[in-house]
């Protein structure tokens, strides 16, 4: 079993992968493409990988769906790179995922946020308490939507789960990331969480491990992005954002869903398995298609 704190430093320094989940054309789990996809990953040095996120369509999931994702996805890169699996949906169901994560093999645990909205402080932390309590894995904390922390909270929640060894920022807000980072010093790992498009920022403050959805298809460019932000060269660094990483984002911010529908329309063109996703996210419109090929026309060195 990995501890936390083995996690932690496998976690140090690099790109985390967070694979689409493929389904075939009637929405069915497409074990086969999965499997693909992540052979092919595999071929490329990443510091972490995470099984069923959000990226993967955790909420879509069936719990024997989820399963099956987790198992394969240590399966097939286990050894290789961590295995981070997502939970979320409520308590019970958080719990569940987790110690299921566990029994496949996965090394971590990532939280994301309940059910309800802007819940009171005192029933975040019971939540993301029971999650880390479930399993000894290390847990990450994934802070987005409505799961928005203070610098004190981040410290209480910090304090009460002896196994949180890591913090993924989904808000790209660099000020008040900052500040948490300000309080709490080297008590966990920071992670840069909400976007490729937010490298420049997140290395700019000292961060050195990012998530990428773009690494599920064109992992040299996630790689490339974050050597140019190691090395702080910012001219080679902004250029790869303005050609390659702007343009898809703003093409995913025209709909919510985007972010995984544009990925997996790429999957799919550029050989791997993607397919549909489940509603209620929507497929990219026909007419955008051209419009990731242009994209994908700048991609050429790193496909």
């Amino acid at each position: 079993m990995t501890t936390p704190t083995e996690l932690r430093s496998k976690l140090k320094e690099g790109v985390i992968a967070f694979p689409i989940t493929p389904f075939n054309e009637d929405l069915s789990l497409n074990l086969e493409g999965l499997r693909h996809n992540l052979t092919k990953l595999n071929e490329h040095q990443l510091c972490a990988v995470v099984a069923a996120g959000g990226t993967g369509e955790v909420y879509s999931l069936t719990p024997a769906e989820y399963d099956a994702v987790v198992r394969l996805t240590v399966e097939v890169i286990g050894g290789s790179a961590p295995i981070i699996a997502g939970v979320g949906f409520n308590q019970p169901m958080a719990v569940e995922m987790a110690k299921q994560a566990a029994s496949a093999g996965a090394d971590g645990i990532l939280a994301l946020p309940p059910y309800y909205p802007n819940a009171d402080d005192e029933g975040m932390v019971a939540y993301y308490k029971s999650i880390g309590a479930a399993t000894d894995l290390g847990l990450l904390i994934y802070s987005r939507d409505w799961a928005n922390f203070s610098p004190a909270m981040v410290e209480k929640l910090a304090m009460a789960i002896p196994t949180l060894c890591a913090w993924k920022d989904g808000q790209a807000d660099i000020r008040r990331y900052q500040m948490i980072i300000n309080r709490l010093g080297d008590r966990l790992h920071w992670i840069g969480g909400a976007g490729d498009d937010s490298l420049p920022g997140y290395y700019s403050i000292g961060i050195r491990t990012y998530t990428s959805s773009i690494a599920t298809v064109a992992p040299k460019l996630s790689l490339a992005l974050h050597e140019a932000g190691c090395k702080e060269n910012c001219a080679e660094l902004m250029k790869l954002i303005y050609e390659c990483v702007t343009p898809l984002y703003a093409l995913r911010a025209r709909r919510k869903g985007y972010e995984v529908s544009a990925m997996k329309a790429m999957m799919d063109m550029v050989g791997l398995a993607g397919g549909p996703v489940r509603p209620p996210l929507p497929n990219v419109k026909p007419e955008e298609v051209e419009e990731l090929w242009a994209m994908l026309e700048m991609w050429k060195p790193y496909l």
